[in-house]
């Protein structure tokens, strides 16, 4: 039996959106992050986020800024119980480096994850606040897909939701 993800993206999901977070002190956990994280974990499922981080490739920030706040993050989320297994970036934006095979819409950092710890695609969840987070998890194989907004009536998403407390 392979292992299945919840995969996550970060800005507006795990975290309150704010344009180009790369601070700790401006970071704020979305309401119900950590028992969604939580509820999957004890499922089995590892918890992995996949970001868009195109701040990095803009100058806005580095790529240590990005790490110093992974870091913590992941030892934030383990003070709550919850193991963050990974944090895949891709730190491009096309209008500057070209199209790359990592920034979602592309499913790059998916099927990184999939080699890396042996996914199920097909058994794995993604939670995500935008069509082009649904897009590249569909493009991966993974099998559920849930947009978090409270704008879109239609999405290529299994559900739209518009607080993670649905979820619960």
């Amino acid at each position: 039996m392979s292992q299945k993800a919840l995969f996550l993206d970060r800005d507006g999901v795990v975290n309150i959106e704010k344009n180009y977070l790369h601070k700790i002190e401006d970071f704020e956990l979305m309401t119900g992050i950590v028992d969604v994280c939580r509820m999957y974990q004890e499922q089995g499922y590892l918890i992995i986020i996949v970001t868009n981080q195109s701040g990095i490739s803009r100058g806005y920030y580095t790529e240590e800024d990005f790490a110093h706040l992974s870091r913590w993050m992941i030892k934030h989320f383990k003070e709550f119980g919850i193991t963050i297994t990974h944090i895949y970036h891709c730190p491009h934006h096309e209008s500057i480096d070209g199209v790359c095979e990592c920034r979602k819409p592309e499913p790059g950092m998916f099927l990184s994850a999939q080699q890396e710890y042996g996914l199920d695609m097909a058994s794995s969840v993604m939670i995500g606040d935008n069509e082009r987070d649904i897009e590249a998890a569909l493009k991966a194989g993974v099998g559920t897909n849930i947009l978090l907004s409270s704008e879109e009536s239609s999405s290529k998403a299994n559900k739209i939701i518009h607080s993670l407390r649905e979820l619960l």
